[in-house]
């Protein structure tokens, strides 16, 4: 109450003053009464104020502990958006140093693996010319072969008929010897579209017509070397698997050493055809001999002609091959005195075989 009383008491004081002004310069008789009034006023506003109670304390301090509590929330949110800040700040240049730190390590992979990728390509090319140094040196010929004929006989790709030479199989297309269908598998099974290297001794071909050819598998770097020629020639694999007796037509000899030698080995463990008997299924070297000379070379390395009289140089004619077989069992090859080609059906060069 008090509080109203000295709010309304201080507003009468300079109202009445005010009144009082105006009527004395109006020359009104209220000027006195105006002037009474506005004292009256300020007495009470005084005596109102003195009984007025103070402010509440607690409301002060409260709105006081507020005002702070709020300052100080503020300042700790600042602070925290300082501190996010700050680690942005570390976070990006770790980040950044991170890069920077990486990037010399790409940079100096890169060199190792360039350095790496040329070393390869120039061992390549290194190996390249020197396989191809090798094929030029031992005059080998890169062939893929077609099919096979016999044991030791096959076709290339591309149409010529090659003959393998210092080694023969036992027979097993016109005529058939025991294991000439297991050698002539065998040579199908490891020759038949295959790319090999042919390389030749002395001779072109043979009367045949057909090439007279080594055959390897890889490119020897050494080819007198016994041990590449045990595990990359195919006429050496021929013969120490029992599936070729050696033999040699000079003057295509550079490898009948080694050829009977491997031959010794492969009848010493009855391996292949030489579980047959000590000479084997088809003629060879070893023929008629436990030692190790071989018998003189003879002319016809495909025809069995042992069950057959010796040929002379006179000419024989027979009617038919019933006729020729009665003297000549297995047939006469072209060369013989008795060969017709109206008895040579297949003109394959032998005439009445079985």
């Amino acid at each position: 109450m008090w509080d109203t009383l000295a709010i309304i008491a201080f507003l009468a004081v300079p109202v009445f003053i005010i009144m009082a002004a105006f009527s004395f310069f109006k020359k009104k008789g209220t000027t006195k009464r105006n002037l009474i009034i506005a004292g009256v006023s300020f007495v009470v506003f005084v005596i109102a104020a003195v009984n007025a109670p103070p402010a509440d304390s607690n409301d002060v301090t409260e709105n006081a502990t507020e005002d702070i509590a709020e300052q100080e929330d503020v300042n700790e949110q600042e602070k925290t958006e300082d501190v996010t800040e700050q680690d942005d700040q570390e976070q990006n240049q770790t980040e950044s140093s991170d890069e920077q730190q990486s990037e010399p390590k790409v940079f100096e992979d890169k060199p190792d693996q360039e350095v790496e990728e040329v070393q390869e390509k120039q061992e390549s090319q290194t190996q390249e010319n020197q396989q191809q140094s090798n094929l030029e040196e031992l005059g080998l010929e890169l062939v893929t072969v077609g099919r096979v004929v016999d044991g030791d006989t096959f076709v290339t790709e591309n149409g010529r008929k090659v003959r393998l030479i210092g080694v023969n199989t036992p027979e097993s297309t016109t005529r058939t010897e025991e294991y000439g269908k297991e050698a002539s598998k065998y040579t199908t099974s490891r020759l038949e579209g295959q790319r090999v290297y042919m390389q030749r001794d002395v001779s072109e071909t043979d009367r045949y017509g057909r090439l007279l050819r080594v055959v390897w598998f890889e490119v020897p770097t050494d080819d007198l070397n016994e041990q590449e020629i045990r595990n990359k020639m195919f006429n050496a694999e021929l013969v120490l698997n029992g599936y070729a007796e050696p033999s040699t037509y000079p003057p295509d000899v550079k490898y009948s050493e080694l050829f009977r030698k491997f031959a010794r080995e492969a009848r010493e463990k009855g391996t292949g055809l030489w579980a047959y008997g000590s000479e084997g299924t088809t003629k060879g070297d070893l023929d008629g001999t436990d030692t190790n000379e071989p018998p003189p070379a003879t002319e016809d390395s495909d025809k069995d002609t042992t069950s057959t009289p010796p040929a002379t140089n006179q000419k024989e004619s027979y009617k038919n091959c019933t006729e020729l077989r009665k003297v000549y069992p297995n047939g006469v090859s072209q060369d013989h005195p008795a060969y017709d080609s109206k008895h040579d059906r297949d003109k394959d060069g032998y005439a009445c075989e079985k």
